[in-house]
């Protein structure tokens, strides 16, 4: 029985052979997804909504609404997470089996934070992708002035090479 290192290529490389002298050749690409979908056994959405810390089952520890200071109740959290991480440490030394109901706290404090945290996303891409177009411009606006700058020194020469 013979094996390949490398298995044959799906049938559907056919569909591309003429590509290089007709590109229209080609199928289209298939149409995005949109809804649910499976994939590897689990439903996924493609609705990009951050869940809510209730429907995760979680309790919210900071105010709920849309006007929230987020880098108030950042701090506040992360106050609140200092406090129990040492209280777990006297726990720990004083009464060890009594550690498990700050744990939980603890954890209670990180699906918080990391909410808050991915509760600012949209902000961050959004001021991501302002940076980068803003670079565009710059290194653009650079390049016009490299090129204007190199043809007026060729002009000049050029001038003074058919002046002489």
């Amino acid at each position: 029985m013979a094996t390949a290192t490398y298995p044959p290529p799906p049938p559907y490389y056919r569909l591309y052979k003429d590509y290089l002298q007709n590109p229209k050749s080609a199928p289209e690409p298939p149409p995005p997804i949109e809804g649910t979908y499976v994939c590897f056994g689990s439903n996924y959405t493609t609705d990009d909504v951050l869940p809510t810390l209730e429907e995760q089952g979680v309790r919210q520890l900071y105010p709920k609404g849309p006007n929230i200071d987020f880098k108030k109740e950042l701090r506040s959290l992360n106050r609140e997470l200092q406090l129990h991480i040492l209280e777990l440490a006297d726990v720990l030394v004083e009464r060890p089996s009594q550690y498990a109901r700050r744990v939980e706290e603890i954890s209670l404090i990180f699906k918080n934070l990391h909410h808050l945290l991915n509760s600012l996303r949209p902000h961050q891409a959004r001021a991501t992708l302002f940076h980068i177009l803003e670079l565009q411009i710059q290194r653009r606006k650079q390049v016009v002035e490299d090129i204007k700058r190199s043809r007026s020194s060729m002009m000049r020469t050029a001038i003074t090479e058919y002046l002489s």
